[in-house]
């Protein structure tokens, strides 16, 4: 007999109120139990998204209602939840917060995916008076389903007996708690939380497994969130489209995909959406001598300015990329990877790293300031979506870009640019290509006419 199918939305009345450590404790608790568990993201953090792929055991899906239409993010969800015994999705901030009012909100995608939600608490400073917060959040919004709580920094048996009186008078089920524990707190830095060499993210991890079987009642999780078949059912026709179809014949490319310490920020669905153009294979250029033979080389973000000194001493991969590019190589960057791509970075110190000299910007992290939010791209006709947050800054940048207009969630125009030097594409902005495979198209046909016609593209936009 199989096992009945769960399914539920992890979120919390704000952000810090320790999602991330509750879901990751689901995901590796869960795992060890020998069920097959699918992780997913609201909103735009690619952080997160690594943290649960390992927890996990498998890679980790974003779910994003500014980024991609709601046709996609039910297809994406069903094809992949369908494929698990169980489907954790972590929300972003607050409940009901969105870009506008509950546009993008962890509520929208719970109501658009009829995902059951449970709560996080933070009780560290609270007892029964969790119980209207916990009503609120219940009743305000009807399109979704409140099922059961979660509370954090709980200490003592009787701090959460309080905790479940607020529960049974709110209507919640109360689930378990977990203690403030130091050992289970994992470092954040800039979006979401670190990514770093010097923290054993396994070890933090196993232990939040070892915990939360003791003070949660998992059994009990699961079977109020249990799903119908009808999501299997769904799952079997979301295989036939969730990949991106294209009306131009097979092209097998081969696709190169930086990822190492360095470049690690992407979504899995645009890597998925890749294939249908070819075969991909990676590639550490921290770590590799050289590019191995490229139709289409794609340099995802990351955190390249605390590696910026390995990378700069990897002569021989910087000449290797630079004159794939030179040579009218089709290259896609974003973020951390525009930066590699560029003359220079400077770390906070001020310390100043040579790097691939592809375009003819540096970047610095001196002085540095967030840039953050939504992104739309308006190019040739194509309207793309996608999500800038850095706090390195653009300096001596001498390239001219009037071919495409980019504006914020509410249309505003903004500064960030999409950079154009012959076949080299780049920008600070990680699209979401999976929902728009006419995007990827669109500079393998640029490519393409540059080959035919001999004449630098960059002349025409630069």
């Amino acid at each position: 007999m199989n096992n009945p199918k769960s399914s539920f939305l992890i979120s919390a009345p704000s952000s810090n109120s320790g999602k991330t450590t509750v879901t990751l404790a689901l995901l590796r608790a869960l795992r060890e139990r020998g069920l097959g568990v699918q992780a997913f993201k609201c909103g735009p953090d690619y952080i997160d998204t690594i943290h649960h792929s390992t927890a996990a055991g498998r890679p980790g899906l974003n779910l994003d209602t500014f980024m991609a239409s709601e046709a996609h993010m039910r297809h994406v969800y069903a094809h992949y939840a369908s494929q698990a015994d169980v489907s954790v999705t972590e929300g972003v901030m607050g409940l009901f917060d969105g870009a506008d009012r509950m546009k993008g909100s962890s509520a929208e995608i719970a109501a658009l995916l009829d995902i059951p939600v449970v709560l996080v608490m933070n009780a560290q400073s609270m007892a029964y008076s969790a119980a209207p917060l916990i009503y609120g959040l219940k009743n305000f919004y009807p399109g979704i389903r409140v099922v059961g709580a979660i509370f954090n920094f709980v200490n003592t048996e009787s701090h959460y007996r309080f905790l479940q009186d607020a529960c049974a008078d709110a209507g919640v089920e109360a689930l378990g708690y977990l203690p403030k524990n130091e050992a289970l707190h994992i470092p954040s830095r800039h979006l979401g939380l670190h990514i770093s060499g010097e923290t054993d993210y396994e070890q933090i991890i196993n232990r939040l497994a070892e915990t939360i079987p003791r003070t949660v009642n998992l059994d009990r999780l699961l079977e109020i969130t249990s799903v119908s078949e009808e999501l299997e059912n769904e799952g079997v026709l979301s295989r036939q489209n969730h990949l991106p179809k294209t009306n131009n014949k097979p092209q097998n490319l081969r696709i190169t995909i930086a990822r190492d310490e360095a470049f690690s920020f992407l979504y899995e669905q645009n890597v998925e959406s890749l294939r249908a153009y070819g075969g991909i294979q990676w590639f550490s250029p921290l770590h590799d001598s050289v590019l191995p033979e490229t139709d289409l080389l794609y340099l995802p973000g990351g955190y390249p300015e605390l590696f910026a000194r390995q990378l700069s001493e990897n002569q021989t991969m910087l000449d290797s990329i630079r004159q794939y590019c030179a040579n009218g190589g089709l290259a896609y960057a974003e973020c951390g990877g525009l930066m590699y791509l560029g003359r220079e970075i400077t770390d906070s110190l001020g310390n100043a790293f040579n790097m691939a000299g592809v375009l003819d910007l540096a970047t610095t992290l001196q002085s540095s300031k967030m840039t953050l939010g939504y992104r739309v791209m308006h190019w040739d006709g194509l309207e793309i979506k996608g999500h800038e947050f850095h706090y390195s800054t653009l300096k001596d940048d001498s390239l001219q870009n009037g071919f495409a207009r980019i504006t914020n969630a509410k249309g505003i125009p903004v500064d960030t640019q999409f950079f154009r030097m012959h076949n080299t594409f780049a920008s600070y902005i990680h699209f979401y290509w999976a929902d728009k495979p006419g995007f990827i198209q669109h500079l393998i046909n640029e490519t393409n006419k540059s080959a035919e016609s001999r004449v630098p593209t960059a002349d025409s936009h630069l």
